[in-house]
């Protein structure tokens, strides 16, 4: 059985209760003119299916020699999912990885046992005004695969399937759902897409899936007779049938969801695992230092400077 501190076989479910399992306003925080949005984890909920992390970023405009500068720093025990809206971004990696994600495509970085990375806007693109909108998440790792090595994947935007109809237009970016199901291993049972609604329009949650939830990115939503702005997360009782509908300007939403985890997970810094010993163990490897022969790596061509332990 599966893990899910939401569940309690004494509470109704189905037309007896509310299907809205909590309504998550992200803390906002400016980095010095760029303001990313937490909505997960949260009070409410550390995770959403596997997702422990989800952050909105921006929308921003940055002048001539501005931009993001987030240098090398690890991870273990999770996989990161970059999808952008706008502008373009710079991901390096310990593993030698250097790839420019944009509009429409997909990053899926495995951390495992351990990774670095980087994210910049550098190069060309600072010597112009641009603007930068996107997500980022965290899936968190099952037990099974917290200790796999590191791997990198990039999906273009070719790879998504695209559904269209009745006033929906959704990419499905991870997983699967609605029938459809991206050619992208994920170490668990998972769906993330981004849908655009026409106004009044109606889209329908995977029924497949133990936990679902709604990110309103833009515009406003409607379910079961409550309206929700843009900047709020809706996580749904399991088991429900749910449709979420737009309002008179139409939406934006990122849905997402999937498998229950197999236990909380701690979380530290940039760290995810499921005891405190492996987080104890990765703290001390990454405060050694030991680019050579340690567990971390710098990333090749980004290795001047990290950012150290908290």
């Amino acid at each position: 059985m599966s893990w899910n501190p939401a569940l309690d076989p004494t509470i109704p479910i189905g037309d007896a209760v509310d299907s809205i399992a909590a309504v998550i306003v992200p803390r906002a925080r400016d980095l010095g003119g760029f303001e990313v949005r937490r909505a997960l984890p949260s009070v409410q909920r550390q995770m959403v299916g596997p997702f422990i992390f989800f952050d909105q970023m921006g929308p921003a405009e940055f002048l001539t020699g501005q931009g993001i500068d987030v240098r090398p720093h690890p991870h273990i025990g999770l996989a990161t999912v970059t999808y952008l809206l706008k502008g373009r971004l710079h991901h390096r990696d310990s593993l030698g990885t250097d790839q420019w994600i944009e509009p429409g495509a997909v990053n899926l970085m495995m951390a495992g046992h351990g990774i670095t990375h980087s994210e910049r806007t550098d190069g060309p693109l600072r010597a112009q005004p641009h603007g930068l909108f996107g997500l980022q998440t965290w899936l968190a790792l099952p037990q099974k695969h917290e200790d796999d090595p590191a791997a990198f994947l990039h999906a273009p935007q070719t790879m998504l399937p695209e559904l269209e109809g009745e006033g929906k237009q959704v990419r499905l970016i991870l997983g699967h759902a609605w029938g459809e199901r991206v050619d992208v291993d994920t170490p668990s049972e998972v769906f993330y897409a981004d849908a655009t609604l026409a106004p009044h329009a109606a889209i329908p949650l995977p029924d497949d899936h133990e936990d679902r939830g709604v990110y309103v990115l833009g515009g406003e939503v409607t379910v079961a007779g409550q309206t929700f702005p843009a900047g709020q997360m809706l996580v749904f009782r399991p088991g429900d049938r749910v449709s979420v509908r737009a309002g008179g300007e139409g939406a934006r939403l990122m849905l997402l969801g999937g498998a229950t985890m197999d236990g909380p997970r701690h979380i530290w810094w940039n760290f995810v695992a499921s005891s405190k010993e492996r987080i104890e163990a990765a703290k001390e490897a990454w405060r050694a230092g030991d680019w050579a022969h340690g567990r971390f790596r710098l990333p090749p061509g980004d290795d001047g400077e990290f950012i150290p332990a908290p």
